[in-house]
């Protein structure tokens, strides 16, 4: 993604030299300049900005002035200070104001090119943290929406997956709470956190650097501003979206076949016991829902389908080389009912365990 900045000078002639170099800044772009503190404010009242670019000594309002309004009324900017003076109260007090640099005139490209590395860095991470720290308040009220992304995942829903990205998209602003340019982060830090669930299920995918298309490099009108960043933020879970799907069809490839051979050996081994679905879901390490699509889909069957199926031939079994009650051998096979039993006995056999005993034993 592009960072905007403004560069504030009252030479012409300096801006655009500025300018021209910053083109050869990666993410960097010229979006703005003015030629003193009084002016770059009324344009930042119109433009967002990520980074300010400004001299010291200009008419109306100094560099120096001009960082203290931006630090109070634009915290989220960062500031470089350019200058011909290297006199050290100019210096201490740019550092009192957490300026990211201060750079001698005439500017070297190469001098440029480190300051603005530096303050893309801090940028990136004084917004990582600021992201994190609103999501680890408000991600203990959001549990659903994490089953919402694996369950999509897991059973490969690759049509409900944008609808799903904008109810996210929703959630993360109402997160940000007015902070539109954290939406990037915030999706960055949610996508992190999909990506950890999912690498519980043996699914690992290392996600591409995504440049949003939807910022462009030019200078954002404050009014749009909301728009380009909520754009930006569902680009990129798109894209994660698409990267973690290919991942997940793959590995399903790969161990679907021996997670239906472990269910399968689960119920074989516990079919006399009480069993539910999250049992039979711990013993493979995937969620659910996950399980039950992928064995329908595999088997034709249901899970408890097919362990009906066991506990039925079972039960014959019993019936035919036991002494055992029908109720005696509805324990054995895992119900406590044993109406319940017989009538599951006669569905798949169309005879209830007495009648097939004595059929059984007749015609022998």
């Amino acid at each position: 993604m592009y960072y905007s900045s403004i560069i504030v000078d009252d030479e012409h002639l300096i801006r655009s030299s500025l300018a021209n170099k910053l083109g050869s800044c990666d993410s960097v772009i010229a979006a703005g300049s003015s030629s003193n503190g009084v002016k770059c404010l009324e344009w930042l009242e119109q433009h967002f900005a990520d980074i300010c670019i400004t001299d010291v000594r200009m008419p109306h309002m100094d560099g120096l002035e001009l960082i203290q309004h931006i630090n109070e009324k634009y915290p989220w900017m960062s500031c470089i200070v350019v200058s011909s003076h290297d006199d050290f109260t100019y210096v201490r007090k740019s550092m009192q104001l957490h300026v990211v640099d201060y750079v001698m005139k005439p500017v070297e490209l190469s001098v440029l090119q480190q300051a603005v590395t530096v303050t893309v860095d801090r940028l990136k991470r004084s917004r990582k943290d600021k992201a994190a720290a609103i999501f680890m308040r408000k991600i203990s009220h959001q549990s659903g929406m994490l089953e919402r992304w694996v369950t999509n995942l897991q059973t490969l829903q690759e049509d409900n997956m944008y609808m799903l990205i904008v109810e996210t998209l929703e959630m993360l602003e109402g997160w940000a709470d007015g902070q539109y340019y954290l939406l990037n982060e915030l999706s960055m830090v949610w996508l992190e956190f999909v990506l950890e669930e999912i690498r519980k299920y043996r699914v690992d995918v290392q996600l591409d650097e995504y440049i949003g298309e939807s910022l462009e490099p030019y200078a954002i009108p404050r009014e749009r501003a909301r728009f380009v960043f909520r754009l930006a933020a569902v680009g990129r879970m798109e894209e994660a979206a698409r990267q973690m799907l290919k991942a997940m069809r793959q590995a399903k490839g790969r161990s679907s076949s021996r997670t239906i051979d472990q269910v399968k050996a689960y119920l074989q081994q516990h079919y006399a016991e009480k069993i539910n679905l999250q049992d039979v879901a711990d013993e493979v390490a995937i969620s659910r829902t996950y399980l039950a699509n992928l064995f329908k889909q595999e088997t034709g069957n249901t899970i408890w389908g097919y362990l009906v199926a066991i506990r039925m031939q079972r039960a014959r079994e019993l019936l035919l080389t036991s002494t055992l009650k029908s109720y005696e051998v509805a324990l054995q096979v895992g119900y406590e009912n044993s109406i319940h039993f017989s009538k599951l006995f006669k569905d798949h056999y169309g005879l209830t365990p007495m009648e097939f005993k004595k059929r059984m034993h007749s015609t022998s």
